[in-house]
This record gives C-alpha cells, structure tokens and sequence, in this order.
C-alpha cells in the first residue's frame, strides 16, 4: 500500500502518532463522531500504533468491528500490544497490507485514510480498490497534511477519486490538514 521511499513514519517513531498533545489538537472522537455508528465495520488504513483504531472500536460498540490495517508489522505490533486483554482486542482485527494494494475482502461502511493517500505509488488503483470495499452509501474520510501536500497535489487526488467513481462531500475541520468525504453512490 505504501512505497517505502515516500516518507513513510518508521515504527521507531510511533510514539509521536499517539501522543496527548495529537489527541487534543486531532481528537479522534470529535473527527470521527458524524462518521461512525454502533454497529459499523470501519477500515483505519495506514492505522500505526492504532491512534484512531482505539477510538474507531469504542465507536462501534460490541456490534461493531474495526479493520486495522498497516504495511508495517512493527506498527501493526504496537496496536496488539494496547488492546491485548481488553474487550477491544475482540472488535479490531489487524491486517498486514501489501504495498500495491489494501488487499482486504470484507465489506465496510466506513474508511478512514488518515494522512496516508500521498504515501501510495498508485492513488487510481487506491481509489478503484477503495470503492470495491465499500458497502453502498459508503463513505471514505481522507485527511492529508498541508506541510506535504499542497493544494494542487490534494486536487489530484480528490480528481483521482472522483474517476474512480466517488462524489465528494467537504470533510470535518481537522487543524493542519485537508480533509474530504468521499461517497460511495
């Protein structure tokens, strides 16, 4: 999913993915909250150490499942640490991605891209591959860093989508990011 020459945040710096200070200028609940509902299946795609992941579970309930997915099994590590032997470890369920492709074959109703898409080698085939795992009236919420992406990249990409058969919806405030809502018709 990620080319790893493309900036892609070592394992060795988790730590700075889940931190107090991210929590309250990205508050996962408060970003998250028009999104989900108890019962969802949602994918947390290029989850890390499972900063929104944690927070996406609490969301859906007992009822509902998470998807956690990352290219990196270091990251993927630090997730099962944190949710080992709490009721959460029975909603989120990893998945190691491969770099070309998300590879996940289940349904869901929610997709959170959280400064990841302008880490992939191909955001067509993302995007193609994206709208397959959505359920109808299916959304996605990508967020992008300004400091990475500028507003013409962020253009592409929404433009990318949208061939892919997406319609756009303007997304949440989120501090130092773009953000979009793509549905699925």
């Amino acid at each position: 999913m990620i080319n790893r020459n493309n900036r892609v945040c070592p394992v060795e710096r988790a730590g700075s993915l889940d931190n107090r200070i991210r929590r309250w200028i990205q508050n996962p609940q408060k970003i998250l909250k028009p999104f989900i509902e108890e019962g969802m299946t949602v994918l947390d795609i290029g989850c890390g150490p499972g900063f929104f992941s944690i927070d996406m579970a609490q969301m859906v309930g007992k009822s509902g499942r998470v998807i956690a997915v990352d290219l990196q099994e270091g990251m993927l590590q630090k997730l099962r640490d944190k949710i080992q032997g709490t009721e959460l470890e029975e909603r989120i369920t990893l998945f190691k991605t491969e770099e070309s492709r998300i590879g996940v074959s289940e349904k869901v109703d929610f997709v959170l891209a959280f400064y990841v898409v302008h880490e992939l080698p191909n955001q067509k085939d993302f995007f193609k591959e994206l709208k397959s795992i959505l359920r109808p009236k299916g959304q996605a919420l990508i967020v992008e860093p300004p400091f990475r992406v500028s507003k013409t990249a962020f253009e592409e990409t929404i433009g990318k989508a949208r061939d892919a058969g997406f319609t756009l919806a303007e997304g949440p405030k989120v501090f130092l990011s773009k953000t979009a809502i793509l549905k699925k018709g």
